[in-house]
């Protein structure tokens, strides 16, 4: 004998599981998959990293290059890195804070940047993640084409083999001397970096890129005031740790000023016309001289 009222149906409202794979809709149409974005973030950073060590130029170069730089800084009036380190120098936890700021916050910032986008903002991700890697990739231009000896190199007689006689600068390499992740002494990074890729300053332009993405995008005071701090900081740790002229920061900014315009011009996911969907209907327009029906 069996029961009618034993018989059992699924409930109405049961949802079906969102496959983590579908990917996320703009409101174009077009499709944003995370495992996809992953891989252009590591094929990017490849391709940089090979690029920027097999482009590496020669010490006499660099040096020439650098010394240039100074002139140009005195001539602007902006010639303060020495005066700059100088006064950190006499703080050892604001030089032990700037070494650690400069070796994980900017990789921790652009990440950041790129899930905040992609998960709040995704009409936005692409145009963002194609301007970070227009100007990452661009900035190998400038390390091939004029390669830079950092200030903390200056003085680095082993390396110039006498290349700057009567000439000393007194910076200190506070990734030596000082804790931190790790240093350019180190004998790895010695093969695996490239010591003179500093301009443009990548750190910079990252820094003002990641500006530009959230400043209009967050709602709090304290976020916006971190937001524009970022850059501001990122200026201050790589001039005082010796890895960058002011110069450097500026061609940083300049060149991610170029990417996002480049990158208006050829992004096309999230920037189409809107198209109606079940979740977002789109309401026809109606005209402020005709009453609705």
């Amino acid at each position: 004998m069996t029961d009618s009222k034993l018989a059992t149906t699924a409930p109405a409202d049961t949802k079906p599981r969102r496959n983590i794979f579908s990917g996320r809709t703009l409101s174009d149409g077009k499709k944003l998959y995370w495992w996809r974005e992953i891989l252009i973030v590591i094929v990017v950073d490849v391709v940089y990293e090979s690029v920027r060590n097999l482009s590496a130029g020669k010490p006499d170069k660099a040096y020439e290059n650098a010394l240039l730089i100074i002139d140009w800084q005195r001539n602007f009036g902006i010639w303060h890195e020495q005066a700059m380190q100088n006064f950190a120098l006499d703080y050892t936890p604001l030089i032990v804070f700037a070494n650690y700021f400069y070796g994980s916050v900017y990789i921790a910032a652009t990440l950041f940047t790129l899930i905040f986008l992609y998960s709040k903002f995704p009409d936005d991700y692409s145009l963002f993640r194609n301007t970070l890697a227009i100007g990452t990739l661009c900035g190998l231009i400038g390390f091939a084409l004029f390669p830079l000896m950092p200030p903390r190199l200056l003085d680095d007689t082993i390396l110039l083999q006498g290349a700057n006689t009567g000439h000393w600068f007194g910076f200190v390499d506070t990734l030596v001397k000082y804790p931190t992740f790790w240093s350019f002494n180190d004998e790895t990074m010695k093969t695996i970096s490239n010591q003179f890729a500093a301009m443009p300053s990548l750190h910079c332009g990252w820094a003002f890129w990641g500006l530009i993405a959230l400043l209009p995008r967050v709602k709090s005071r304290w976020a916006k005031t971190l937001v524009v701090l970022y850059p501001v900081v990122t200026v201050y740790v790589v001039v005082i740790t010796g890895n960058h002229y002011v110069l450097d920061a500026v061609a940083g900014f300049f060149l991610f000023t170029v990417a996002y315009l480049i990158a208006r011009k050829v992004t096309r996911a999230g920037r189409g016309t809107p198209i109606a969907t079940s979740s977002n209907p789109i309401e026809p327009a109606v005209s402020n001289n005709t009453a609705p029906a």
